[in-house]
């Protein structure tokens, strides 16, 4: 389909959309990422799929091995397991290691805190016992719980997963603790950036309507690689892209940047989606024009019951329109809401093709040697 072009779904049709149609989401995960992808799909939705990040290949980190080392060495009081896959991984590798008995029978030696219900399973599943599981899931309710008991002189593992927990590790050195971390997964930078290149311009260019996040990692990793643009990106997030969150700890740093996020009560994928799917549709803009209802969702609207996709220069025209219900706006204003920029000529032939779009029922009006606007009912 060309730049000119739409595609029209009838009535009826679009009655039976599904919940995210016309919205376009961003998948930032490496694992899972397909999962994640369909999920999305299968509630409408168009996808971009950029992996910020990858993951470390177990039996090849020689850190964690390294870590593995002196966790066994350190005889440890205490030890914290943050995530599920995470810990099953750590004992695998020693395993693959030759250390799987040895780390093992450190770890029964040990209290063993879970951070909620996945790596309780964990630990359960290697037939270990956990002292006391976290019920919010949070390193805050670990960390409250053990400054309480008082931790001074205590040996504490921490099995981290996919990046430094500087605060929660340093709270505990700072409370008296001598402290391991154990990096399991962790995470670098994409062998190939260029997806979340197109991403970051996507982005800016305001084509992208929620971005979703399974880790703190991934945050980091996208601004990074935006480079000079990680203000354009952190500033689309705070004026209109939807952040959502798998939970606190993936959100926590653009919580610090101003940024508002969405997150599910439970972290996990599905709940995930589930608030995308609830949260996207509730910002579709919706206006009687014409004496027609209009809804505009991401990259599409919806026009006397048609669903109808728009290309990304009538879906900027459009929006900048109804950004001023019923207010003329200036072919200036408009040509600098364009993905691009460009001249008034390229606002009167967007102009011609949105109205097409829109059915030529008279839905915008031309005001002479002033501008355009939406005819929006009283």
């Amino acid at each position: 389909m060309c730049a000119g072009q739409h595609a029209t779904v009838t009535t009826s049709q679009a009655a039976e959309a599904a919940p995210l149609t016309g919205f376009t989401v961003a998948v930032t995960a490496e694992r899972r990422r397909d999962e994640l992808a369909a999920l999305l799909e299968r509630r409408g939705a168009r996808v971009v799929v950029a992996p910020a990040i990858t993951i470390v290949p177990l039996g090849d980190d020689e850190a964690l091995h390294a870590a593995t080392a002196a966790c066994v060495g350190l005889a440890p009081d205490i030890v914290i397991a943050t995530t599920g896959i995470g810990f099953r991984g750590w004992l695998e590798a020693a395993e693959g290691w030759g250390m799987g008995d040895t780390l093992r029978a450190a770890l029964g030696r040990a209290r063993l805190i879970a951070r909620g219900a996945k790596p309780c399973g964990a630990i359960r599943a290697a037939d270990l016992s956990e002292e006391w599981s976290a019920v919010t899931e949070s390193s805050e309710e670990i960390l409250d719980r053990l400054l309480a008991q008082g931790i001074a002189g205590r040996r504490i593992a921490v099995q981290l997963h996919g990046g430094a927990q500087d605060e929660f590790t340093g709270a505990l050195r700072a409370a008296g603790a001598a402290v391991v971390e154990v990096p399991v997964y962790r995470w670098t930078l994409p062998g190939d950036v260029a997806p979340v290149r197109r991403l970051v311009g996507q982005l800016t260019a305001g084509q992208i309507d929620a971005v979703t996040f399974t880790s703190a990692p991934a945050v980091q990793a996208l601004l990074e690689i935006a480079g000079d643009e990680a203000g354009r990106v952190l500033d689309r997030f705070r004026a209109s892209t939807m952040a959502a969150c798998v939970g606190p700890v993936t959100a926590a740093s653009l919580i610090k940047q101003d940024v508002p996020v969405v997150m599910p009560h439970r972290s996990r994928l599905g709940a995930l989606v589930k608030t995308v799917t609830d949260e996207l549709p509730a910002r579709a803009v919706r206006l009687s024009v014409a004496g027609e209802p209009l809804e505009i969702r991401g990259h599409a609207v919806v026009v006397g019951g048609r669903l109808q996709t728009l290309a990304p220069v009538a879906m900027a025209i459009l929006g900048a329109l109804a950004a001023r219900p019923g207010a003329v706006v200036p072919k200036d204003k408009l040509a600098a809401a364009l993905p691009r920029g460009t001249d008034s000529h390229a606002v009167d032939v967007a102009i011609a093709r949105l109205r097409t779009a829109l059915g030529g029922g008279g839905h915008i009006e031309t005001v002479i040697k002033r501008g355009y606007r939406l005819r929006v009912d009283e």
